[in-house]
């Protein structure tokens, strides 16, 4: 398997740059997987377009980490669990309804009916 460098803003290739800059300004870091993807401008600009499009949305920030976090168990990707978890919890999302997610569990029901987190067309 290769390995390929986790780049920052300074080490990355010149057209990866501007979109490692807007993951920093936004996540206040940069995560490892958008270091490594950034070997490849194609691939971190195609992220950072992703990123937009999921969070440029009509989700809410919490539904859209509720959605990612779901996903990444899904995937049994710690590391994605690990971030979104962090995510969620940050957003306001209650601890109790984060573990139940990450156990794949079903989360509370008013976590999933109320007004402030039900899903919207």
């Amino acid at each position: 398997m290769a390995n390929f460098p986790v780049h920052t803003v300074e080490s990355a290739p010149e057209r990866s740059k501007p979109a490692l800059q807007q993951l920093q300004s936004v996540f206040g870091m940069i995560p490892n997987i958008a270091g490594a993807i950034a070997n490849s401008p194609v691939l971190i600009n195609s992220l950072v377009g992703l990123f937009g499009n999921v969070h440029g949305g009509s989700f809410t920030e919490a539904q859209v980490q509720i959605v990612l976090l779901t996903d990444a168990v899904t995937n049994s990707s710690t590391r994605a669990v690990a971030f979104h978890t962090a995510l969620a919890l940050k957003e306001g999302i209650d601890p109790a309804d984060v573990q139940a997610i990450r156990e794949a569990l079903s989360p509370r029901w008013e976590l999933r009916a109320s007004d402030s987190h039900a899903w919207q067309d």
